[in-house]
């Protein structure tokens, strides 16, 4: 994969538009010169919100013929494997090749995942045995497996799909590392400095050969909101409300990781990034309209090829 990918991440609000609005969205942003889009998951957020990643990415890539979608991140833990890997090789089929899938466990909002019927303190577990299902339901091979939280004879999901969807494990924590080392092509980072990034990459590596895996996962992501404008003032302005509605707290908590200002800033904020290893920049901007945040995202895209 060609290093130092940047791709903007669109909204609930951006995505369920008309479609001739939502095709005439991503050849803007393809035309530009943005690598992909990507699309987050949610089921029941803080104050109710939320977009299905799965079904948002088969929309996205259902509008544009060539645009690649990353999903960033799943909150797997919170649907049994085996649909979703039916729901993946769907996908596949229509647009093979084009769907980069990240995972993770979610837990910001503790409520959301007891109404999906999970346990919060059990999300990991349960993450460990839903990715040993669900790569090995890609495979194309029957799976058995009895565990925990999953008890599956004889599953099979077909066809294989064509091309490969590679799997990125997010998270923060050791054991989202060993996660990422032990079953994905990669991790999905957000809220970490560069020096980790770096550090993080090196561990899963080691692990991975611990491990004895043919392949050293390599596709490694980062998740950034930022914001743009003329100076500083003006993009903090269009990034910190909206961060904050989100997430429910207040902007300082997430300050030191958003990076905002000119294009230019927020290229040198996140060139320390690319050098420590991360190949997929996924972009969150926020700007005084959708037009600043495609431009400011391509032109970030520009001062780090």
């Amino acid at each position: 994969m060609p290093q130092n990918q940047v791709g903007l991440l669109l909204s609930q609000q951006q995505i369920a538009v008309p479609v001739v609005a939502r095709r005439e969205l991503l050849d803007r942003i393809a035309a530009a010169g943005i690598d992909h889009i990507g699309v987050g998951d949610h089921i029941s957020f803080f104050i109710g919100v939320g977009f299905d990643g799965l079904v948002g990415a088969a929309s996205l890539l259902g509008s544009h013929p060539s645009l690649p979608v990353h999903v960033g991140v799943y909150l797997l833990p919170l649907r049994h494997p085996v649909p979703v890997a039916r729901q993946l090789v769907t996908i596949s089929e229509l647009a093979p090749g084009r769907l980069v899938l990240g995972v993770g466990v979610g837990g910001e909002d503790r409520h959301e995942v007891e109404i999906c019927g999970v346990d919060p303190s059990s999300r990991g577990r349960r993450m460990d045995e839903s990715l040993e299902v669900l790569r090995g339901l890609l495979s194309g091979r029957p799976v058995s497996f009895h565990g925990e939280f999953f008890d599956i004879d004889d599953a099979l999901v077909a066809p294989v799909p064509s091309e490969p969807i590679p799997v990125l494990v997010g998270g923060r924590s050791d054991a989202a590392i060993r996660r990422a080392a032990r079953f994905g092509e990669g991790w999905w980072a957000i809220w970490v400095s560069p020096r980790r990034f770096g550090e993080a990459v090196s561990e899963i590596e080691s692990i991975a050969i611990g491990e004895g895996r043919d392949r050293v996962p390599m596709q490694h992501a980062l998740n950034v909101w930022c914001g743009f404008g003329s100076g500083r003032d003006e993009a903090r302005a269009a990034l910190a409300p909206t961060m904050e509605a989100f997430y429910q707290l207040p902007f300082e908590r997430f300050e030191r990781w958003s990076p905002y200002g000119t294009a230019e800033e927020v290229a040198d904020f996140l060139a320390p990034y690319c050098e420590a290893g991360c190949s997929h920049l996924n972009l969150i901007p926020q700007a005084a309209n959708l037009d600043r945040a495609i431009e400011g995202v391509a032109r970030v895209k520009g001062l780090l090829s």
